[in-house]
């Protein structure tokens, strides 16, 4: 390709990118989904955490499912100022025990809607919040009425699989993480700071 039809693509391509920016002057606050089988939706949110901490946003992380491990996010990012609300239990694959679960998740759905009621933070990370829907330990119109309610400029980010239709047609945002290798498939152990 000669150099003049390659500048006359790259200025047709820039007048587009030019006249979406140009369109797009709505500011509020926006609900992104990260969900779907493949590995990455946590790191996506806590990508974002870091971004919106590194631009002087505060930022909140409530984490379902996840419990007391290790967790490398929370000792960066909480020492910068991002609180941490963990469920209690764990993975409830583990406890198996639907009762003890559900007053965990409630407990934890509880700071998680106080943070959504709080125009002091500009972004809430709800990790893992699609398993509490799908589980039932959640009602759904409980969690869609919270993100409604919450403050007009924040946003939201829910992770974990099978998200349900309802908060997908909610939110402005969603990617699907989809598998196509995971060391994990062939034996290869999970590791710290890079799985977790």
């Amino acid at each position: 390709m000669s150099q003049s039809r390659h500048e006359e693509r790259q200025q047709r391509l820039k007048e587009k990118v030019d006249a979406r920016i140009e369109a797009a002057q709505i500011e509020r606050g926006i609900i992104i989904i990260f969900t779907g089988n493949g590995k990455g939706k946590t790191t996506a949110a806590f990508g974002t955490v870091c971004r919106a901490i590194g631009h002087g946003k505060k930022a909140a992380v409530v984490q379902f499912i996840k419990g007391s491990w290790d967790n490398g996010e929370r000792e960066l990012l909480e020492p910068l100022g991002a609180p941490f609300f963990v469920m209690s239990t764990g993975f409830t694959w583990e406890t198996q025990n639907k009762e003890t679960d559900t007053l965990a998740c409630l407990e934890t759905w509880h700071h998680a809607k106080r943070l959504l009621s709080d125009p002091q933070y500009d972004l809430v990370v709800l990790d893992e919040l699609t398993y509490m829907v799908s589980y039932h330990y959640l009602g759904l119109d409980d969690v869609i009425q919270a993100l409604l309610d919450r403050p007009a400029n924040q946003s939201v980010i829910i992770t974990g699989r099978g998200c349900h239709r309802d908060l997908i047609n909610l939110a402005d945002t969603v990617t699907e993480m989809r598998p196509v290798k995971h060391a994990f498939d062939v034996g290869i152990k999970a590791q710290k700071g890079i799985d977790w």
